[in-house]
């Protein structure tokens, strides 16, 4: 297949409510959302996940629309692609950038499931007809306000409790919510606010028999993650640490984690999510797929990844009423009871609404 034309978008979202995590708080969400066409006229979606500021990685939507508009779509335009695995070949001699590779590389999976007659699922290898998951919950103002809100995630079903962190909100509220909830499985997430040095205070976590602690440490660090795995019970989870296979296998080699997070546009597209998983499962190391407050487009995309058999756990992929009040896809993306039910229609199976889409979108380019 050829990309014969292809369109950036710029879109706004505002969430129902701001999300705090230890790095900041926010309440719209701007993003690119990217529309490919191939010779046939069938098209392919994708989206960025970078917010716009760069608090999470260095990557922003402004620096992926620049990536995008200048190498990315330039280097696939008119290209023969007989697999979307080519596209991190082709992409290959551009640096870093995942969050821009990925929103593209994503349009191009999209595209070949449909051109196949097959769900994205089916083309990744997944065996899922549903997927377990789990709701990540930001800072919030007091402690009642987080019981309050776990209790309503738990009566809707949610598999798994995902609580942000930082010092100052850790072990105090984690012990409130083990007390008030002694069977749900929670993990606490640190976004990387804690130290090295911070061991003695980061064992306290272990009297509350949770799934994991997701990146205590540095985002670019494997090494000191290990030093802090060999001290403590809980299980360590990496993610932004985690931008390839080869870190996989390095941080796996140095004893840096016992679970992964999986996330498509961290690990710069859904080929190097495959690899990564499969090298997870080969070394008995669990993964589940993380998320960044995507709409309905980049959500779909993660479903289907979820499908391939080594996500055991419940991922941050939770429905489209949770965090928006109108998505972009129809029909939205729906948990029932934990569980959310993966589409059997060609591609990503939702549709995009265009409708929705025209509402929130603030500048539109094509390239052709």
């Amino acid at each position: 297949m050829k990309l014969t034309e292809v369109t950036l978008r710029h879109l706004k979202m505002r969430l129902k409510d701001p999300f705090a995590t230890s790095f900041g708080s926010f309440q719209d969400k701007e993003f690119i959302l990217l529309e490919a066409k191939d010779e046939e006229g069938r098209i392919g979606w994708g989206e960025s996940v970078a917010f716009d500021t760069p608090w999470y990685n260095e990557e922003t939507f402004k620096t992926n629309w620049h990536m995008l508009e200048d190498y990315l779509i330039p280097a696939l335009l008119n290209k023969e692609i007989e697999h979307p695995d080519q596209v991190s070949e082709i992409f290959a001699p551009f640096r870093k950038n995942n969050m821009a590779k990925s929103t593209i590389e994503g349009a191009v999976w999209d595209l070949y499931a449909k051109r196949k007659g097959i769900t994205l699922a089916e083309a990744l290898g997944g065996n899922k007809e549903k997927i377990e998951v789990g709701i990540s919950i930001g800072i919030q103002d007091t402690v009642e306000d987080l019981l309050q809100l776990i209790e309503g995630y738990v009566a809707e079903g949610y598999k798994r409790m995902k609580v942000k962190i930082k010092p100052g909100w850790d072990i105090d509220v984690m012990r409130q919510v083990r007390e008030q909830f002694p069977d749900i499985l929670l993990m606490a997430d640190a976004n990387s606010a804690y130290r090295l040095s911070d061991i003695d205070h980061l064992k306290q976590l272990d009297e509350f028999n949770l799934m994991m602690i997701e990146q205590p440490l540095a985002s670019d660090d494997i090494v000191d993650h290990a030093k802090l795995q060999k001290e403590i019970t809980t299980p360590v989870c990496l993610d932004e640490s985690i931008h390839s296979l080869e870190d996989t296998r390095k941080a796996h080699e140095l004893g840096s984690c016992k679970i992964i997070n999986i996330k498509i546009g961290r690990v710069g597209g859904i080929t190097e999510s495959k690899k990564i998983h499969d090298y997870c499962k080969e070394h008995n190391i669990p993964v589940w797929c993380g998320g960044m407050l995507e709409s309905g487009i980049g959500r779909a995309h993660n479903v289907a990844l979820t499908t391939l058999d080594n996500f055991i756990m419940p991922g941050d992929t939770a429905g489209s009423s949770r965090y928006w009040e109108k998505d972009i896809i129809d029909p939205e993306v729906v948990v029932h009871d934990g569980y959310i039910t993966v589409p059997d229609r060609p591609g990503i199976g939702y549709e995009a609404n265009m409708d929705a889409i025209k509402q929130f979108t603030i500048k539109e380019q094509r390239y052709s």
